[in-house]
């Protein structure tokens, strides 16, 4: 098995209603999950092959809660990567050279019955963890937007966050709201539903604790 290590970070943005029962072992808010994720690496290595400062996204639907299988998955990888790198980065973005079901990516892949091929774009990550703040863009693929949920009352930002300890996609993240669309053979429109930024540090054998 290669070897493999990134540092980054994440936004996340999915169907579900701000407290995704998903990170609570509870079956989706409306019954089905439909996701798309940017992820940006500061630092990473795929074997010989250096992953700083790359992105990578994905655009994923369950027809049911994901668990249930039978999803589909499609792989954005950053056009700026070379032959090796994009090698790398659809192998980690679909759980291979990875122990079984070690990363949330390689869990995602093998509760999908189809992966599409992956398509190459320029991505753009921006975001602010601790403010709850995203703008992100795979040219022509997908877009997604994260901020604050506000107080229905007072309209004031409202901070919260999830702490998972034995995660195998964070141990604490920030929880926020989400925009964002996706075209082509995942065609999705997310609106106003649950966000979350968060902290990747993983190998092949999955989070780094």
């Amino acid at each position: 098995m290669t070897e493999w290590e990134l540092h980054g970070m994440e936004f996340g943005n999915c169907n579900c209603s701000y407290a995704c029962p998903c990170q609570f072992n509870a079956l989706p808010t409306h019954g089905n999950c439909q996701a798309i994720g940017f992820f940006r690496i500061d630092s990473g290595r795929f074997g010989d092959a250096k992953l700083d400062g790359l992105n990578m996204a994905i655009a994923v639907a369950w027809p049911g809660a994901v668990h249930e299988g039978r999803g589909v998955l499609q792989p954005i990888i950053d056009e700026r990567a070379d032959g090796a790198q994009r090698e790398a980065l659809l192998s980690i973005l679909t759980g291979k050279e990875t122990d079984p079901m070690a990363t949330f990516w390689a869990v995602y892949t093998a509760m999908c019955e189809t992966v599409h091929d992956p398509i190459y774009a320029a991505i753009s990550i921006d975001l602010d963890k601790q403010a709850r703040r995203a703008q992100c863009k795979a040219e022509g693929v997908a877009s997604g937007r994260g901020e604050p949920i506000l107080n229905p009352v007072t309209g004031a930002e409202h901070r919260v966050g999830i702490v998972l300890p034995n995660g195998f996609e964070y141990d604490q993240n920030e929880v926020g709201r989400g925009w964002s669309t996706s075209s082509g053979s995942v065609p999705l429109t997310l609106a106003d539903s649950y966000a979350h930024w968060c902290e990747l540090h993983f190998n092949q054998h999955g989070r780094i604790h």
